[in-house]
């Protein structure tokens, strides 16, 4: 009764108002079943996925949970050697391979701490269905289909307002094969596999779970490491008229015991409810969720893949959820271990999964990823405290679930500016939102941390300035020797600077005028940003960029940071053009998927919308699988040298963000409509697109003219908005703007929360 009285809840506040999707042409849509898992249709709802594929006959559900890991450390961390200052002797003393022995090579060669994946369900068509005709997703109502020449259609979603999937089978006279399939935890154990294309299963020694069939189904329990377990439950019936309809979860607890709220009295009473019911539920979410925002571009292939990366968003980061890791819900599905162990790299990847959030106006999906920073304080500062010996907090730059640091690359898995690019997160989080208790509570205190070690892991050289003792720039060199830096590299010394710059932001606008002084006074104390005579930014001093490669970390004060500005003066725009040409020039051959969709956020940035579209066309071209996933590799051979098959997700995120920055920007403190669009788009809407401080713009442009704005403030505050045209009309919508002035085409005007305005164009 008490689960009946929930979904009808759930039913009346995702279904009573549920509007038509902006599209309804699906974004996935093939003429077959792909025959590789990372290829499969993608489901998910932040915390389970499912990769709809066809292995041998069968189509194949690799049901995944996005907190199924096994956590038992890393061996050598707790050794004396575990020690920034150790590292720093062995790299002084030229005896670097004792700490690759300690610290990279256990992550390539040891299987754990890894991700884990979850079960696998199959259902075998019978003869009489004929051949697969068309196998799609809807992605606006997050909906799978398969269609069978004989008129037999499969459908599934993973529901976003239950933790459960649902399948439906609709045009079969008889109920098909259908299994539940345990991953191989129990083979024989196999050779080394890598960490890349992933290890073998039966390397963790586990003990084979079981499968009990039960009534209309079955379920699966896998004990793991130290007694951690998952369940699997699946639950289908034959109803009226060829259909079966079926319901799968998995469920987390200890030693096979105390799994979470979801039972099987909640399956069957979901089971009951019916597939149309319980989508209705999903579909009324899903169209929430588009209303939020949207962009229309005149080039069909990057309007689709900037859907497909915000389906990707909300599929895989919801409240309750952990953020996005490499691979998110979508664990592989082909007896090994995922790539790179599925964990949480913070050099880029989780940084970039999220780039697109704030301006996408989707605040909720990006407050997952610093809630979970937030909620690892401790672990982090106790990482902190033994590995530098320092206080205030950073954190490992490679980790587990539960935040305890695995290793790898140590210049970067455990570089001293992690938790500074992660506190680029909370600032933006707070700009975007001007949550005043979110700064409070959360943002100045995890910036603030991240101020203090930075000060304390600085020295003072004898030109009177704060640098690093050891530094490095992802992820040039690899992880040799040559790798470090003697002098701080231009990726930590724009990370460094912006942490104190915005701690003495927040502390201003939470009245601490003494913190502000005392962060104004570090940020002073830096060096410039390295330059060669060309006027480009460098990896350090004496290290030009002038091999290619996938990771433009020594730009990071152009974009993400926004401390080089287009806006500024001729001497940035030199640089920004510069650093640009230079990259150009070197060309692509290192660089990866993601490198593509950060180089249009950087021509965006310097206001080249044709650079920016090439880059992302690029993209969607050779670096994206049949299913919009981000492949590393090149599949065409034109761009790179990178052949790297596995799948991570950043890559689509950089694209939706690189393309919003075209559209509109807000990081200079004025908001610049439409500063990166190619001249032949003489047509481009957005609606609900979110800026800093709080301000939702809705534009269109006609015939290559901004023609109109709407404006809503979210925030009391004052928009700057460097005007697209010489002379305007402002209309109060809802509100009275209070004060107001225009000044070298920037208008200055203060609303108040829930204000609307209107600005279109007088001639």
């Amino acid at each position: 009764m008490k689960q009946n009285i929930i979904y009808l809840f759930l039913l009346m506040q995702f279904c009573v108002q549920a509007q038509t999707p902006v599209a309804t042409e699906p974004a996935i849509n093939l003429t077959a079943l792909p025959t590789s898992w990372d290829q499969g249709l993608p489901l998910g709802n932040g915390q389970q996925g499912a990769l709809i594929w066809q292995k041998d006959k069968a189509v194949r559900f690799a049901l995944d949970r996005a907190d199924l890991w096994d956590e038992r450390p890393m061996k050598n961390f707790d050794r004396p050697e575990f020690s920034f200052d150790w590292v720093r002797m062995q790299h002084a003393g030229n005896n670097y391979k004792k700490v690759q022995e300690l610290f990279d090579e256990p992550y390539n060669k040891d299987v754990t701490p890894t991700k884990l994946p979850g079960a696998a369900l199959e259902i075998t068509p019978l003869a009489a269905w004929g051949n697969i005709n068309s196998a799609t997703v809807d992605i606006f109502k997050a909906l799978a289909a398969v269609k069978w020449s004989s008129g037999v259609r499969l459908q599934s979603f993973v529901s976003m307002v239950q933790p459960l999937g649902f399948f439906r089978i609709q045009g079969s006279k008889n109920v098909p094969f259908i299994k539940l399939i345990p991953p191989p935890y129990g083979e024989s154990p196999q050779a080394e596999g890598d960490v890349v294309n992933g290890n073998a299963l039966s390397r963790l020694g586990y003990k084979p779970g079981k499968v009990d069939s039960i009534f209309s189904g079955y379920m699966y329990t896998q004990i793991g490491w130290e007694g951690f377990s998952y369940r699997v439950t699946v639950f289908f019936n034959k109803i009226k008229d060829g259909t079966i309809e079926g319901v799968w979860t998995i469920a987390t607890g200890r030693n096979g015991k105390e799994f979470n709220k979801v039972d099987t009295l909640a399956m069957r009473a979901a089971l009951r409810n019916g597939f149309d019911v319980n989508l209705t539920a999903h579909v009324g979410w899903w169209n929430k969720y588009w209303q939020r925002s949207s962009i229309t571009v005149p080039d069909a292939a990057l309007q689709r893949h900037y859907h497909l990366a915000k389906y990707f968003l909300a599929s895989t980061s919801r409240p309750g959820g952990p953020p996005i890791s490499l691979q998110a819900v979508w664990t592989a599905d082909n007896g090994r271990l995922p790539p790179w162990k599925g964990d949480f790299h913070h050099d880029l990847n989780t940084q970039m999964s999220y780039w697109p959030a704030y301006t996408a106006n989707h605040l909720e999906e990006a407050k997952v990823f610093t809630d979970y920073l937030d909620g690892r304080k401790e672990i982090y500062k106790s990482y902190t405290s033994k590995y530098f010996g320092k206080d205030g907090l950073n954190v490992p730059g490679v980790s587990t679930l539960a935040g305890s640091p695995i290793g790898g690359w140590i210049q970067y898995a455990f570089s001293p500016t992690v938790s500074a690019w992660l506190a680029h997160h909370f600032y933006w989080q707070w700009k975007y939102s001007m949550d005043g208790d979110f700064l409070k509570e959360k943002a100045y205190p995890w910036v603030k941390e991240t101020a203090v070690f930075l000060e304390q892991i600085t020295k003072v050289n004898e030109k009177g300035q704060r640098q690093l003792p050891l530094s490095s720039s992802p992820e040039i060199f690899d992880n040799s020797a040559k790798a470090w830096f003697t002098e701080t590299t231009n990726y930590d010394l724009s990370l460094i600077r912006f942490t104190w710059t915005a701690a003495a932001k927040m502390a201003r606008a939470l009245n601490n005028e003494a913190d502000a002084k005392r962060w104004d006074a570090l940020a002073a104390s830096l060096p410039s940003l390295a330059q060669a005579a060309g006027l480009e930014l460098m990896f350090a001093p004496n290290a030009p960029y002038n091999v290619s490669h996938r990771h433009f970390s020594h730009l990071m004060a152009i974009y993400p940071l926004g401390q080089i500005r287009w806006e500024d003066n001729d001497s940035s725009r030199q640089t920004m053009e510069r650093s640009l040409q230079v990259l150009d020039s070197i060309g692509s051959s290192g660089w990866t998927g993601y490198s593509f969709t950060w180089l249009a956020a950087l021509k965006a940035r310097a206001h080249d919308g044709a650079g920016a579209e090439k880059a992302l066309r690029i993209f969607t071209e050779a670096f994206c699988g049949a299913n919009g996933f981000h492949l590393n590799g090149d599949a065409t051979g034109k761009y790179s040298n990178s052949k790297s098959r596995p799948f991570t997700l950043e890559g689509n995120f950089g694209f939706a963000a690189a393309l919003q920055e075209m559209l509109i920007q807000s990081y200079s403190d004025t908001v610049n409509i439409m500063p990166a669009v190619p001249e032949n788009w003489q047509n481009v809407s957005f609606k609900g697109l979110r800026t800093e401080g709080g301000f939702v713009f809705d534009v269109t442009r006609e015939n290559g003219k901004v023609r109109q704005m709407l404006i809503t403030a979210e925030a009391d505050g004052f928009l700057h908005l460097r005007l697209p045209y010489t002379a305007y009309r402002l209309v109060p919508i809802n509100g009275k703007p209070a004060r107001r002035s225009t000044v070298q085409g920037v208008l200055k005007v203060y609303l108040t929360k829930g204000s609307i305005i209107e600005i279109n164009p007088t001639r």
